[in-house]
């Protein structure tokens, strides 16, 4: 941002990250046991963040499942108070612009998050010291440190985390991580995934902010600038979920949204990454490790785009999409993020001796065809069945036991994208 567009952070610190200063003072967590509920007893859900996200969240949509019949949305808290008060109205709930009036509350003992990526870190943290369970949208974090900062707060605190890549939970990738563990293609040797684009810039002139909007909390750690829809928005275009409408300036937003910009995110190699990626680790069974050698091609430092008016995502993402990403783990096996073919987006193509398997969102490809068709023995190695992401969640909440994407495999698929 341009210096005549950054205002003082000074009022940001006091109102948006004072919770920062209190990490330490928070009351003790109100301890949620396993015997806390029946299996037809009410759990409280709190959400954070009543965006699109968060709006497909609770139906269902998105492939990650709805949350169980027992859980009823208790309160709702998002820094555009409109948007709170009207998700407040229709689930018969308390809303808040602050998520701390929502985490004091007895009644919440889950939360579901959907907030902007810059803002995953303090809602995680502040959550666990609340004695609150988690389901936080992917990425794990924004940052490496935050990530590992998370992790201390979730097994500090005992807490049940699932981090939001719900492509673990679908049957079809799942048998094709299997087919993978087992050596179906042989041994593999090089890991294909998308060539997602990194983040870039952007200077907007300012808009007016909307009453109901607290924008410098929004801004959370980052230097505070003047409101623009189109920084505000996700992605272009925008569509909330029924029965909440989308605002005339959001319909008619150009573009591209927060999730293009830095400081407020990495790009889509985090927000959509995370989901190939996710694949990536999970099949080549690398959730506790990662890789030993990072490289890019061709070494050269980037151009700097710099969006100054709003326009769609074509030629920022053709620019911070020229350089290929290389990974070496452990085994021996590179991971080259150079595809182009969008399929591979949540997935990738993972290639041994004896064939390849491509996985892609809910579903996977083999070459030579036929490789799937002989079941695998009954000694194969098998890895966490879950059907159903939202619910493994709540049924972790009830038995205590890490659900199938915990905050450590999180923070290692988001640590390939920062």
């Amino acid at each position: 941002m341009s210096a005549e567009h950054q205002i003082s952070r000074r009022e940001a610190l006091r109102r948006g990250l004072g919770a920062a200063a209190t990490l330490s003072l928070w009351p003790c967590p109100l301890w949620v046991p396993a015997s806390a509920w029946g299996a037809n007893e009410q759990i409280g859900v709190g959400i954070i963040g009543c965006g699109r996200r968060n709006g497909q969240l609770v139906i269902g949509k998105g492939g990650q499942g709805a949350p169980p019949p027992n859980a009823k949305i208790v309160a709702v808290a998002d820094v555009n108070m409109k948007r709170a008060a009207e998700w407040a109205k229709h689930y018969r709930c308390k809303a808040f612009q602050d998520y701390r009036a929502l985490l004091d509350l007895k009644e919440v003992a889950v939360v579901i998050y959907a907030t902007p990526e810059h803002w995953h870190y303090l809602p995680c943290i502040h959550a666990c010291q609340a004695g609150k369970d988690i389901y936080g949208e992917q990425p794990l974090s924004h940052t490496i440190r935050e990530g590992r900062k998370m992790i201390e707060a979730v097994r500090k605190y005992k807490r049940v985390f699932q981090t939001g890549e719900q492509q673990r939970s679908h049957p079809a990738t799942r048998k094709a991580v299997e087919l993978i563990r087992n050596g179906r293609i042989g041994k593999v040797h090089t890991v294909i995934g998308y060539n997602y684009p990194s983040a870039w810039e952007c200077d907007f002139p300012p808009q007016p902010c909307p009453e109901w909007l607290d924008w410098d909390r929004w801004c959370g750690p980052n230097p505070v600038v003047p409101y623009h829809t189109d920084i505000y928005l996700s992605r272009i275009p925008y569509e909330r979920e029924p029965p909440f409408y989308t605002y005339p300036a959001e319909k008619y937003a150009v573009g591209p949204g927060w999730m293009s910009f830095r400081p407020y995110s990495g790009g889509e190699l985090p927000n959509w990454g995370c989901h190939g990626l996710s694949m990536v680790h999970w099949a080549l069974d690398m959730d506790h490790s990662g890789p030993i050698e990072i490289w890019v091609e061709p070494a050269q430092k980037m151009e700097t785009i710099v969006y100054h008016l709003p326009e769609k995502r074509d030629r920022g993402d053709a620019a911070c999409s020229k350089t290929i990403i290389h990974y070496k783990y452990p085994n021996g096996v590179e991971l080259c993020l150079s595809s182009v073919d969008p399929k591979l987006g949540g997935g990738a193509t993972f290639i041994g001796d004896k064939g390849r398997i491509t996985i892609f969102r809910e579903g996977y490809e083999c070459d030579p065809k036929g490789l799937d068709e002989d079941p695998l023995p009954p000694n194969a190695v098998r890895v966490y069945q879950s059907d159903n992401h939202m619910e493994n969640f709540f049924a972790c909440v009830m038995s205590r036991k890490d659900p199938i994407m915990p905050v450590e495999a999180g923070h290692s698929v988001a640590t390939l994208c920062h």
